[in-house]
């Protein structure tokens, strides 16, 4: 597998923005794309001079509101701009654009000779801002009109199970001689595999410029060459994740992508969105994952697709880790020994014995803290929107239950020496506290309550807002993730070698 380049797109408003910003990147970039279309209009006029203004390889785009960009003049002003951009090839090739992007309906015989006469590869791209393409080998067969075009798809897909898809079409090709993407919130495994789909480059933007990708799922070169060790990926490197909806926020891939680094394990770790459980265990099987990290709303649903669960698993009726062993799939709760380790940290405490513990939420995650607060062997009460879900959790541990709201107050009064709280609520949120973001927004502190979240990010969460100010002490979701990904990070590390 070649490995394919890191492409940056450059989409700043003057070239002398866009030098900077390539020599700022200039270790983590092997190529540049000049988006002429953001480009002042008077600084169009030298696009030519660009080339040699650089020491990396350029392709000259310049894209249309129709397929995702700003320029709007016209095809007629557009051909011209082209041949700017094109005419008066220099002897030395690395002073003229290496690449061009012409897109699949763009069809001027004069700036084709013109490309080809000159070196300059034509990139023959087709764009689908609001949809999947499918059938990408015979789309990317068709594309090659002359054979020496560079054909070009890049598709908004609105599942992961269309990212699947693709990862499938994309393996029946036999080189990288084509530059596939998937873009939005669920293509950055496409983006981060770019090999695996055997595309020729991957694109990234530059964090001083993120807002104008933003919408297409770029990341930052630095983030794809250090955290994703994308330059490091090929055949043989073990593929880790983490799945969850929305999974707005991850710290796992930092925490376990700079383990494997430390270890020397030719492994890498990327986030996939998926909407369902389902979703997930196809891609897992689809790309080939060794492992991956569940999160809300899978941990319970996940359950189904595995063959193997370990006691935790199977006690609490939750699983937040992955990894196949030997073929198998095989299900474990790290969730509950790392919240254990969290809580007597947070609390001085080795045993809750004697103490009161209200749990507010009853999905996966608070499944594994109920069984470790039982564990500790403190008396709890479960308090959700759904009281049957409630109730059905604590009778596992002879708990009390109650619903989540103002007429539970005084029940939330008896339980509050510890508060944990297990639910999405706030979870990067940076607004005052309200009911959006604080599912204890009709609760008055006292002061004397310990108030654990299991939400990290934001640093300090709206409840843990609240209760500060009320003179409370508190705790983030940090220390748990830190106990439980180190029990990940041995069961990851023990299936790095199992080709299986």
């Amino acid at each position: 597998m070649n490995r394919p380049l890191v492409c940056l797109c450059l989409t700043g408003k003057t070239l002398a923005e866009d030098v900077a910003i390539a020599t700022k990147y200039r270790q983590h970039i092997d190529a540049v794309e000049l988006r002429v279309d953001y480009l002042d209009e008077d600084e169009r006029l030298h696009i030519r001079d660009f080339p040699a203004m650089i020491d990396v390889p350029a392709i000259l785009t310049i894209r249309r509101v129709i397929d995702g960009g700003l320029y709007q003049e016209g095809e007629s002003s557009r051909s011209m701009l082209f041949a700017r951009g094109l005419a008066f090839a220099d002897e030395d090739p690395r002073r003229n654009f290496a690449y061009v992007d012409f897109e699949e309906d763009f069809h001027v015989t004069g700036l084709q000779d013109a490309a080809l006469a000159f070196g300059t590869k034509i990139i023959r791209s087709f764009h689908d801002m609001n949809n999947p393409v499918t059938n990408l080998a015979e789309r990317v067969a068709k594309m090659r009109t002359t054979g020496y075009e560079i054909p070009k798809i890049a598709c908004m897909p609105h599942s992961l199970k269309e990212v699947t898809a693709m990862f499938k079409e994309a393996s029946v090709l036999t080189d990288n001689n084509q530059i596939l993407i998937a873009m939005g919130r669920f293509g950055l495994p496409t983006r981060i595999l770019a090999g695996r789909m055997h595309s020729m480059l991957t694109y990234v933007s530059p964090s001083d410029l993120a807002l104008n990708l933003q919408a297409l799922g770029q990341v930052d070169p630095v983030t794809m060459c250090e955290l994703y060790h994308f330059r490091s990926i090929d055949e043989k490197t073990a593929l880790f994740g983490i799945t969850g909806w929305p999974l707005k926020v991850t710290s796992s891939p930092q925490m376990h992508n700079m383990g494997f680094r430390r270890e020397g394990l030719n492994a890498v770790y990327f986030p996939f969105c998926a909407e369902t459980a389902d979703e997930a265990f196809e891609f897992a099987n689809t790309v080939g994952l060794r492992g991956f990290s569940v999160t809300i709303p899978h941990k319970e649903t996940i359950i189904k697709h595995l063959d193997i669960v370990d006691d935790r698993v199977d006690a609490i009726g939750a699983c937040n880790t992955v990894v196949k062993q030997s073929g198998l799939w095989n299900g474990y709760n790290t969730d509950c020994p790392g919240f254990a380790s969290a809580i007597k940290e947070f609390t001085g405490l080795e045993t809750l014995k004697g103490k009161k513990v209200a749990i507010i939420g009853a999905g996966g995650a608070a499944r594994a803290l109920a069984y470790a607060v039982h564990e500790l062997k403190a008396k709890a009460c479960v308090f959700n929107r759904t009281v049957s879900k409630a109730k059905a959790l604590a009778e596992l541990y002879d708990f009390d239950y109650a619903p989540l709201g103002l007429e539970s107050v005084s029940k939330l009064r008896k339980y509050s020496d510890i508060i944990i709280q297990t639910t999405s609520k706030g979870m990067g949120s940076t607004d005052a506290p309200g009911a959006d973001n604080d599912p204890l927004y009709f609760y008055d502190f006292k002061g004397t309550e310990m108030v654990s979240d299991i939400v990290y990010e934001p640093e300090v969460t709206p409840i843990m807002s609240r209760a500060q100010k009320a003179g409370c002490k508190t705790q983030n979701g940090i220390a748990m993730l830190r106990y439980q990904g180190i029990d990940q990070f041995n069961l990851y590390r023990n299936v790095c070698g199992d080709q299986n």
